[in-house]
């Protein structure tokens, strides 16, 4: 992968999900995979903010002093110090923003396997809303997409239990365990009322985050699944190994639907392995260290073919740079739904070796200058979540001059051609498995047709 600029040293997280608390959770799939050996290895960047911060105000002390005290002596159940101190750091941070928040010892220790990209849970993407769980994404080719757990569907209950705002937690726990272990999930798809029982098994999950194949002859395909340490690496690798088997493609679609983020850097090692010039994001924060900015190396590992972004309301954060740092390339053409619309930046400070912080501490841009935060890429074609179905027809006895008796060959045909196979069964056929990326690879090939002839591959 081509050098990136200069990143801090602590761990730069571009995802809509966190690791461990009430806030927000990353269920059991790698919810932003990092280069750590262990939690301990997560330096704190030493810059201080632009301004001095002001003096806490004394009355405010005093207020949380008597309200802590309150509670120690008065709540029903008796609270020790140590889980009174943590709920109210917990507290703290959650009131920030969905997406801070504090790690102990445990969710340093999730934080470090999801950094592994290998883990034994289920393979989805989970959120809290409203005291409940909601579904970014399932991970491809894990228990919950096979399944049919789809995003934005909600976790009503987990083994009977029902979900609320008291037992969030817990119910978020018991979603990972031991492979082979079983588990029923109650969940509501949206736009619906009713309550659906899954059962599923859990499993060793190793996601590998990039696959390339060919479309059909000529164009290719690549999917991005999620952000990890050795994504720009593997699309790399892949997809050489797929020019070299089969040639330079005429164009690609790149399919970033239900893609929840993950690393920043991995984002902009993407969008420079499509690039060959121009800014890819900048950040921007109250820290010397979060004002930052990337820029795209000479190296179009597409050499210039046509690009498609496939994008839906599942495509976040690390998926959305990727998005908008093409979009605003004029290098593809977004295709899809209107994307999540998470524009910030998490970074992991350690407090200790047992415990962290993941703060939020940028807002992140694209080319132009925009920010995605809560409203999102519009894509440039939109298209709707539909299925299509092959139309019912009888048999057609005469589709063409060859099916009239005593009619005149065509002098110039090639011996053992098929006039019949148009490509129209194929197009039918990936239509009726993924309307979306037939509608791209449709639209690419208009785009490939466009290119001058002599880049024509």
């Amino acid at each position: 992968m081509r050098p990136t600029s200069r990143i801090p040293l602590a761990l730069l997280l571009a995802t809509p999900l966190a690791l461990a608390l009430p806030a927000s959770h990353a269920q059991d799939a790698p919810a932003g995979s990092a280069s750590v050996a262990a939690p301990v290895d997560l330096p704190a960047t030493s810059s201080t903010a632009t301004s001095a911060p002001s003096a806490v105000d004394l009355d405010d002390i005093r207020n949380f002093s008597r309200v802590y005290e309150v509670v120690r002596q008065a709540y029903v159940e008796k609270v020790d110090d140590k889980t009174l101190m943590k709920a109210a750091i917990t507290g703290m941070l959650a009131g920030l923003d969905p997406h801070s928040e504090y790690l102990d010892k445990d969710g340093l220790t999730q934080l470090n396997e999801d950094t592994t990209g290998e883990y034994s849970g289920l393979g989805i993407e989970v959120l809290q809303v409203d005291g409940g769980l909601r579904i970014v994404s399932p991970i491809d080719d894990t228990p919950a997409a096979r399944a049919g757990i789809k995003p934005g569907d909600n976790i009503v209950k987990i083994n009977g239990t029902l979900i609320d705002a008291q037992n969030v937690d817990d119910m978020f726990r018991q979603l990972r365990g031991k492979p082979g272990s079983k588990i029923e999930l109650t969940v509501v798809h949206p736009n619906s009322d009713k309550l659906v029982d899954l059962q599923l098994v859990r499993e060793n999950i190793s996601v590998s985050s990039i696959k390339v194949r060919e479309l059909e002859p000529g164009y290719a395909y690549v999917r991005i699944s999620q952000f990890q340490e050795d994504t720009a690496s593997d699309l790399e690798h892949k997809l050489a190994e797929l020019i070299r088997k089969n040639g330079a493609p005429r164009g690609a679609v790149l399919d970033l639907r239900n893609n929840p983020g993950g690393l920043l850097t991995a984002a902009v090692g993407v969008s420079d392995d499509f690039l060959d010039a121009g800014v890819i994001v900048t950040t921007r924060g109250r820290l010397q260290d979060a004002n930052m900015s990337f820029k795209a190396h000479p190296g179009d590992q597409l050499d210039g073919a046509p690009l498609i972004v496939l994008t839906n309301n599942g495509t976040a954060s690390a998926a959305e740079i990727v998005s908008g740092a093409l979009k605003d390339n004029h290098r593809a053409l977004i295709m899809g739904q209107r994307t999540f619309g998470k524009g910030v930046v998490q970074t992991v400070l350690p407090l200790d070796a047992d415990h962290a912080v993941k703060i939020t501490t940028a807002r992140y841009y694209t080319p132009n200058g925009t920010s995605i935060q809560a409203e999102g890429i519009k894509p440039d074609i939109a298209l709707a979540d539909l299925t299509v179905n092959k139309a019912d027809s009888g048999p057609v006895l005469i589709s063409s001059e060859a099916d009239l008796p005593n009619h005149l060959a065509n002098e110039n045909a090639a011996t053992g051609t098929d006039i019949n196979n148009d490509g129209s069964a194929a197009d039918a056929k990936l239509a009726t498995s993924d309307y979306a990326l037939s509608q791209a690879l449709n639209v690419l090939k208009g785009m490939a047709l466009r290119q001058p002839a002599a880049v024509r591959r």
